[in-house]
């Protein structure tokens, strides 16, 4: 077995055996979704901040606290650490500065989004020999970059258009991780 191989199967068994980290995330992403598609159209965007900001520091507090558990039965635990620092960042940046202006706000989760997908993207092709579904990793990460590129290249989208394409993300994104939870859930690894 070479060391892509045995990485893998290392990242496989840190995901299957926090399986419901996953599946918590997920849930936080659609309760997130749900909660952005009923704010009234009259609502500021500072409640989408705090929205924002709430969503962005649990799931990456999810994402860092696997990657500490993990540590010493995983080698490149530093690549979920990193995945979730950039959540808890996001979360902190943004009730940290709570007056932020439309614009500003969009082009922060656009970069969030994109930092993500990347992140996602990598892990996804690392455990692509290791199980089953890694597509379902690979399309959540390039539906976090397509939206960061789409709220890049509209900053002047209305508010309430805004609202409603992140609830549409988070709600796809959460859905995304659910299934991909449950998969590995399932999976059964060796005890070697």
């Amino acid at each position: 077995m070479d060391s892509t191989e045995a990485l893998a199967k290392q990242m496989v068994g840190v995901l299957s055996r926090n399986w419901w980290v996953l599946l918590l995330r997920g849930i936080a992403s659609i309760v997130f979704g749900f909660m952005l598609w009923t704010l009234p159209a009259e609502e500021s965007i500072e409640t989408l901040v705090l929205v924002f900001g709430v969503y962005a520091f649990v799931d990456g507090s999810l994402q860092v606290w696997t990657a500490l558990v993990e540590r010493k039965d995983h080698d490149n635990w530093i690549v979920l650490l990193l995945w979730g620092a950039v959540g808890i960042a996001a979360g902190i940046m943004t009730f940290a500065v709570p007056d932020l202006t439309a614009i500003a706000l969009l082009f922060y989760i656009a970069i969030w989004a994109i930092a993500k997908g990347i992140l996602e993207i990598v892990t996804a092709i690392r455990l692509r020999k290791e199980i089953i579904g890694e597509w379902l990793l690979i399309v959540g990460g390039l539906i976090s970059i397509l939206f960061g590129g789409f709220l890049m290249s509209n900053p002047m989208a209305g508010a309430s258009a805004l609202v409603w394409v992140i609830a549409t993300y988070a709600f796809v994104f959460g859905v995304l991780f659910v299934v991909l939870s449950l998969k590995l859930k399932g999976i059964k690894l060796d005890s070697r």
